[in-house]
């Protein structure tokens, strides 16, 4: 399904390298938040522990303009890119990587307001209110560098090298982690040296992507010559809904946690930290599979393989529900388990805040994908407009639930869930039907399948643990290994012949499947 039809076009043969590395890149993100959260639990306490989520979360907010402005710019790059048209690419280039920094040298002093003021707005005891705003510089300071490093990063994109992009972030994860537990060993555990560990990382990261950009596309060159001020108004068109699709989307999948904070205080805001690591976790296991197919989709429209870019949409969303079926099911079904294993006893309690607030991710996380079909046609105006709206009106809710109701944080989650599904069940599979003028079902039957297997997967580790109660951790990994092999091998029984079973075959390196041929040919004999 992802070979060219061109031999000479090895764009897609890159697949099986990004899908790996992105394997790899999850296992550092995952292995680190596992081991993260109970190590600054018992380091620094619940309350203390909440604010780090907080600070992580604010720079989606400072990063908004930045992240919109890429996904404007990386378009037009790879269009240029792939056309060889390298002029045009270095104007649109330059145009971001000077216009960007401008953005960023004007932000930096809200970066410093907002630093100093969140001890006051988070209500942070007198103690800790330095620490608290260099934990909120530190980590808003190097999300603004690495912002502005990803203009490197486009033509990265541009030419589907996305395994240089996940070693560069893996990387980035583990300097991070690193200097965090050394710096806790050699002084002692401050919020400040987390902030100072967030910046070291990120200036690595950013002379990575540079090195990288500089290796794989000699073509850009930096000059400030080719800053175009008509191209400005080119990219800005696009980036301007984008923007407001993404302040949606933040008020869909960061404001919780500030209103919990707020609401409830930095208590609850600890413990709803907890289970929000979860659920963040699962947006990470969608972006393994969604960021290998950005690439892939933006380049099928290019060539105008638009029946092989629907065919690659289904097949993905129906393969990323699958997926996601499996942690989303063993989570929720050993939820008591694994957060008395996890970070104690006396948050088993959350068992129910998890289920609400990941069992929707099922079929609300794959549908993603199809929001790259809107930024190829150029058409974010309308789903900026509705995701926005929708974001306040979520907004709202997650406010007026809890109040109304007295469930507390558990009402901020499950406002969250009922109107993440309105957005992403109802309104963007129709809208990308709408933009490629077929009919309005298309995408229904590959989001259903993803969703029934997390209740069959639940089910089943319920009724596990009924039988052979869960006590400890090697109890619980040989129950996820047994039902990962009966899932996969139903999954694989199930899809085989299909489109599904031949996308996950172009996925796997023709050295491995080369190999698993000779295995199993010799053993045949």
């Amino acid at each position: 399904m992802l070979n060219s039809r061109e031999p000479q076009d090895v764009f897609s043969k890159q697949v099986p390298k990004n899908l790996i590395t992105n394997i790899l890149y999850f296992i550092v993100n995952l292995a680190s938040g596992l081991f993260l959260v109970p190590y600054f639990i018992n380091s620094l306490g619940v309350a203390s522990y909440a604010m780090i989520p907080l600070a992580t979360s604010f720079t989606a907010y400072v990063n908004l303009i930045m992240v919109s402005l890429n996904t404007s710019v990386s378009r037009p790059i790879t269009i240029e890119l792939q056309k060889k048209e390298f002029k045009k690419a270095n104007v649109t280039f330059n145009t971001a990587l000077f216009g960007t920094l401008g953005i960023i040298l004007l932000m930096f002093p809200v970066v410093v307001l907002l630093s100093y003021y969140s001890p006051s707005f988070f209500e942070v005891p007198s103690n800790q209110e330095n620490t608290t705003r260099l934990l909120f510089l530190g980590v808003l300071s190097a999300f603004l560098l690495r912002a502005w490093g990803s203009n490197f990063g486009v033509s990265i994109f541009a030419y589907n090298r996305l395994d240089f992009l996940n070693i560069i972030n893996a990387i980035n994860i583990l300097v991070q982690v690193g200097l965090i537990v050394l710096l806790f060993k050699l002084y002692s555990p401050n919020l400040a040296y987390i902030g100072l560990a967030y910046l070291i990382a990120a200036i690595i990261a950013f002379a990575l992507t540079v090195f990288f950009s500089c290796r794989i596309n000699p073509h850009l060159k930096i000059n400030i010559k080719d800053f175009c001020r008509s191209k400005v108004k080119e990219i800005s068109g696009m980036a301007g809904w984008v923007i407001i699709s993404q302040i949606g989307s933040l008020l869909f999948l960061q404001i919780d946690l500030i209103i919990v904070t707020k609401l409830f205080g930095t208590l609850a805001g600890g413990e709803y930290s907890i289970a929000f690591t979860w659920s963040s976790m699962l947006r990470t296991i969608a972006g393994v599979f969604i960021n290998i197919l950005t690439p892939v989709i933006l380049n099928y429209y290019i060539r105008g393989r638009i029946e092989d870019l629907i065919s690659l949409s289904k097949s993905a969303i129906k393969l990323t529900g699958f997926a996601l079926a499996l942690p989303i099911g063993f989570i929720c079904g050993f939820a008591p388990q694994l957060l008395s294993l996890w970070v104690g006893p006396e948050f088993v309690k959350l068992s129910p805040l998890m289920l609400i607030m990941l069992s929707h991710l099922a079929i609300n996380l794959p549908v993603m994908l199809l929001f790259d079909i809107n930024v190829a046609y150029n058409k974010v105006r309308v789903p900026g407009i509705v995701t926005f709206c929708m974001g306040i009106g979520n907004f709202l809710l997650e406010i007026m639930l809890p109040l109304l109701t007295g469930w507390g944080y558990y009402g901020v989650a499950i406002a969250g869930a009922i109107v993440l599904t309105l957005k992403n069940a109802l309104f963007i599979p129709w809208y990308a039907t709408k933009v490629l003028g077929i009919p309005r079902t298309t995408f229904v039957s590959s989001m259903l399948p993803g969703f029934l297997a997390v209740f069959i997967i639940a089910g089943s580790c319920r009724f596990i643990n009924f039988f052979v109660p869960i006590s400890g951790f090697g109890a619980l990994i040989i129950s996820g290994i047994a039902v990962t092999i009966v899932y996969i091998g139903s999954i694989w029984t199930f899809t085989k012949g299909n489109a599904e079973y031949q996308m996950v075959m172009s996925m796997i390196p023709s050295a491995i499947k080369h190999r698993l041929k000779l295995n199993i040919k010799s053993s045949t004999k």
